[in-house]
């Protein structure tokens, strides 16, 4: 599964991506980004990040979504999985250390993929490219 979603997903939101280049959801994003994803920023007080526009909910975010990245801390997780699932999304993807296995159940149960624990980049290297 995860080397399907890397490897034929087109769109990921990730959910907490800021204009702080140091952090980890910033990394990711970029890194899909050069890998020829597109990168939605869901943040709720950025305006513009990698170049792309920032939505403020998920909710608001146009078009077909393939992957929710859920950069926000675990405590958080399952508010945004709910809205991945109302918004009809293929997967959801919580990044090493956002652990919600209640969340993981509810994804599974309405039919999306779920990754849990686990980083794109890291993968995208074990799996030599995808």
């Amino acid at each position: 599964m995860i080397k399907r979603l890397l490897g034929e997903s087109e769109t990921w939101a990730f959910v907490g991506l800021g204009e702080d280049p140091e952090r980890t959801a910033y990394q990711q994003a970029r890194l899909l980004q050069m890998r020829g994803k597109k990168i939605v920023p869901v943040h709720p007080s950025a305006t513009s990040v990698l170049g792309e526009r920032v939505y403020a909910s998920l909710g608001e975010v146009p078009g077909k979504v393939d992957v929710v990245g859920v950069y926000r801390r675990a405590e958080f997780a399952g508010q945004v999985v709910d809205e991945a699932i109302a918004a009809g999304v293929g997967a959801v993807w919580l990044p090493l250390g956002v652990i919600d296995e209640a969340a993981a159940r509810r994804a599974l149960d309405a039919g999306l993929d779920v990754v849990m624990d686990r980083c794109p980049g890291v993968e995208w290297a074990l799996r030599r490219g995808v």
